[in-house]
């Protein structure tokens, strides 16, 4: 009896260790299948985060901006400006000297007989820089420019639009944009019109596609009687009421470059030839940075959808396209002597205005006449009607 009670503690003690090893067993098992689920979540964690930053390189990438981003060079170089008159129009850069062309030395020296000139024409070792404007002219018969910058948010990442007034200066080489007056004298009230040479054009090989974001602008700051004092035709001023015409040239080609920055920052669909006149938003105030734009206009093709205090849409009175060859219609000349303030820039609002567009060199031509003939070649002209 005490032999067979002996064998069942025995068994007893075995089942228990038996029992133990399953559990050991069963416990190492659930061990693993945890380390497994952690090491697979882990690797899931990774996968995603390389993810993350796979597709945020390539937006990075791929992103596009308006204007020049600020750590990007900007260069505009070799710009050179003739203003030609033809068939009984005079032209003078200081209301006395009258002739039928004037050049970039004509307007920076014309303070010498005209000293109240504000003639500006950025040297080929200064460059352009892209700005925009609505058209406004300021009390002083100056058209408002404002120079835009595009940088990074240091918060967000998000690229951010401000913009401070560029005023021009007196007999400077610098600048961002071109302004000058000129004089011009007929004898009774005649249109005139822009002729083919009237045009902004690559200067040499390096078309990077900046002449298709060019503008002209025409301030009408007054008329007077051909024998009226000096003192009286320098002094015209119209100042806020002063009548104003914008031209863009070449409206009607672009870079594939620009083309892609027209759909993916202003949602707009264009082509590299052929395409139409594209509407766009001027800058029509400072922009602080604390107003917090964004480069990048969201669920609108101009920013002054959203931001009607500091954009405005803009209105092109004269437009051509690329290689056009007929006279163009312009603005009519009162008898006697018109002052007009003549504007060049490039804007910086324009879906041609992008990186890959800086460090073109470009030379601006102006001519007019009152004569409406064409000239050889192919292409056409066209005024806003």
């Amino acid at each position: 009896m005490k032999e067979r009670e002996v064998e069942q503690v025995q068994e007893q003690q075995q089942e228990q260790q038996v029992q133990q090893r399953q559990e050991q067993v069963q416990e190492k098992v659930e061990t693993n299948n945890s380390n497994i689920d952690r090491s697979k979540k882990r690797r899931k964690r990774l996968f995603l985060l390389l993810l993350l930053l796979l597709v945020t390189g390539i937006m990075l990438g791929t992103a596009t901006f308006a204007w020049f981003t600020a750590n990007k060079t900007v260069s505009v170089n070799d710009i050179q400006v003739n203003v030609a008159a033809q068939n009984g129009i005079q032209i003078s850069v200081d209301g006395t000297s009258w002739k039928s062309i004037v050049q970039t030395s004509d307007l920076l020296g014309a303070t010498t007989t005209y000293s109240a000139a504000v003639n500006q024409i950025p040297s080929s070792a200064n460059s352009l820089a892209p700005v925009s404007t609505i058209g406004a002219i300021d009390s002083t018969g100056k058209m408002e420019m404002y120079l835009g910058t595009v940088e990074a948010d240091s918060t967000t990442g998000n690229y951010m639009i401000t913009a401070v007034r560029s005023t021009e200066t007196a007999g400077a080489t610098t600048g961002a944009f071109i302004a000058f007056d000129i004089f011009l004298k007929v004898d009774a009230n005649t249109p005139i019109y822009f002729t083919p040479n009237t045009r902004v054009v690559a200067s040499d090989a390096n078309d990077t596609g900046i002449k298709n974001a060019t503008r002209m602008g025409f301030v009408i700051l007054g008329n007077t009687t051909s024998g009226d004092t000096l003192a009286n035709i320098q002094a015209l001023n119209a100042g806020t009421s002063a009548v104003k015409y914008i031209y863009e040239p070449n409206y009607d080609v672009h870079t594939a470059a620009a083309v892609n920055h027209a759909y993916d920052v202003y949602g707009i669909t264009t082509t590299t030839t052929g395409g139409s006149l594209l509407p766009y938003s001027g800058v029509k105030a400072a922009i602080p940075a604390s107003a917090s734009i964004p480069e990048k206009v969201s669920g609108s093709t101009t920013h002054a959808a959203s931001y009607s205090t500091y954009f405005g849409a803009v209105t092109v009175d004269y437009y051509t396209a690329a290689g056009f060859s007929t006279n163009f219609s312009g603005f009519t000349l009162s008898a006697g002597i018109t002052k007009v303030r003549v504007y060049m820039w490039i804007e910086g609002q324009d879906v041609d205005c992008e990186n890959s567009a800086s460090g073109g060199n470009i030379t601006y031509g102006l001519q007019i006449t009152t004569e409406n003939t064409p000239s050889g070649g192919s292409g056409g002209g066209g005024t806003n009607p």
